[in-house]
């Protein structure tokens, strides 16, 4: 007999602040048993290329080569440790049986080791279509020559022609988006039309029009993939990246890895229609961050009894796209203070996680953050005291057919009724934004005479299953409850 596959949770394991010690490799390779043994069997790590600065959190990337072995910008570590240690807390990882997914930035580069001199237009920074001067020099920070690793892993350098854009002037001191000018050079069409084109996002905007560029990446996914011996990659910013060369790169790296090599995108738009488009461009090659039911999340955790419950998957692509959609509460760039600030609210972050964690569709990503806590000058306190139980219920009990009983704007409830194949699965979830209540559902005839508890604690009564398969299962109000069998039968 086959044995019956547990539900897959991803954790993305970092946040903003994490502190710069050099120690998350570390960190990971010390609490890898943990997470599996709650039940996250994948781990999202922050950029390990080397960065501008051993401060940087990895996005304003350097050198793609350098994962913590040379010393540049500074160090030889990364912000998260050397490549030793990375290493190190990959095979901690495969040893418990956790995928590891390494996070790619392939939109711009930073930190450049030479200015060089060229021409660019200017642009209007609300529509990079519209040119706001005539063609001028700048000297811009574009070569890229790696004196601390040299010719290893690569020879390729980099100059202004590999690029697009750059957004300062070192010789009037002076920040904008210049557009590079070159034989055939402009933004490319396959983009998000955000802002006119919204291929230019920061630094030096990487020309995927380039063949050589475009060699070059691909080169160095296959080696990044090949290096790490990962599962996969969460590509970063990928609305402001060509979706031709997306498309080409995520067959190239699958061509060398494998086709169960994992690839997720960040394609933040909460357009529903743009994220469709996207995954028909790319030919369904990678899975997306459900961007659309985390505003939805976050509208409800904000307009609280106002929000009506039984729109939160309307316009989502887990309801659309279910085997293509990565759903998450929030991440590092929707933190407080942080660039795509949209926050779930605390009151009601334990009931995002229970609609990502506890039903069929979706594959979900725990944050950092929110489990172990947000560091920095306005720490948040992590909720994994919250978060546990769901993350139980997710690997014991959320099995089998769902039935939803989405029937108030203020209170919802879903029914898993488990598989014979995992003993005591089935639970029953209710979730209130307004105030304390109860739902009546039904759990299976075969069930009759059990009693349920709530997995989150917040209820201490004792259900027990009538006759004819039903319970009413009562809610705190502003709160969420996991009905299901505990471990051990009740009398």
């Amino acid at each position: 007999m086959i044995k019956m596959q547990r539900n897959h949770t991803m954790m993305q394991f970092f946040e903003w602040h994490i502190e710069g010690n050099g120690q998350h490799w570390n960190r990971l390779k010390e609490l890898v048993p943990e997470l599996k043994m709650r039940g996250i069997d994948s781990v999202w790590i922050p950029p390990a290329t080397k960065a501008q600065s051993v401060d940087d959190p990895g996005y304003g990337v350097y050198d793609l080569y350098d994962l913590g072995e040379f010393d540049q910008k500074g160090s030889v570590r990364t912000k998260y440790g050397t490549k030793a240690e990375l290493l190190a807390a990959i095979a901690a990882c495969q040893e418990q049986g956790v995928a590891l997914y390494a996070d790619v930035v392939m939109s711009h580069k930073a930190g450049a080791d030479e200015k060089e001199i060229f021409q660019v237009i200017e642009v209007n920074d609300q529509n990079r279509k519209e040119e706001i001067s005539e063609p001028f020099d700048i000297e811009g920070w574009t070569k890229f020559t790696f004196p601390g690793r040299g010719d290893q892993y690569s020879s390729f350098q980099w100059s202004f022609e590999h690029f697009n854009g750059t957004d300062y002037d070192a010789r009037e001191n002076r920040s904008g988006i210049f557009r590079i000018i070159g034989d055939d050079k402009y933004w490319n069409d396959h983009v998000d039309h955000e802002f006119g084109n919204y291929d230019y996002l920061m630094f030096a905007n990487i020309d995927y029009n380039h063949p050589k560029v475009k060699e070059e990446m691909i080169t160095w996914g296959k080696w990044l993939a090949n290096t790490l011996q990962c599962n996969g990659f969460r590509l970063d910013a990928v609305k402001h990246i060509s979706h031709e060369f997306i498309n080409e790169f995520a067959a190239q790296v699958k061509g060398e890895r494998g086709e169960d090599f994992y690839l997720v995108g960040e394609f933040w738009n909460p357009d529903l229609a743009a994220c469709q488009q996207f995954l028909d461009k790319v030919n369904y090659k990678i899975d997306l961050f459900d961007v659309s039911l985390h505003f939805k999340l976050e509208a409800a955790s904000h307009e609280s009894k106002d929000f009506d419950l039984r729109t939160i998957f309307d316009d989502t692509l887990v309801k659309t796209h279910p085997l293509n959609a990565v759903t998450f509460v929030d991440n590092h760039d929707s933190q407080p203070h942080e660039s795509l600030e949209s926050w779930v609210e605390d009151w009601f972050k334990q009931s995002a996680y229970a609609l990502i964690l506890l039903r069929q569709d979706g594959y979900p990503c725990v944050f950092y953050g929110d489990y172990y806590g947000i560091g920095g000058d306005k720490a948040i306190p992590g909720k994994k005291e919250a978060l546990d139980p769901l993350l139980y219920a997710r690997y014991h009990k959320a099995y089998g057919e769902q039935e939803d009983y989405f029937d108030d704007p203020h209170m919802i409830g879903w029914i898993r009724r488990g598989v014979a194949e995992i003993e005591r699965s089935g639970c029953a979830v209710i979730i209130t934004n307004g105030d304390e209540g109860e739902q009546r559902m039904f759990v299976g005839e075969e069930r009759a005479g059990q009693i349920w508890v709530d997995l989150t604690n917040s209820r201490e009564e004792h259900i027990s299953i009538e006759e004819d398969g039903f319970a009413t299962f009562p809610v705190n109000g502003g709160s969420v409850s996991v009905w299901a069998l505990p471990e051990l039968d009740i009398e």
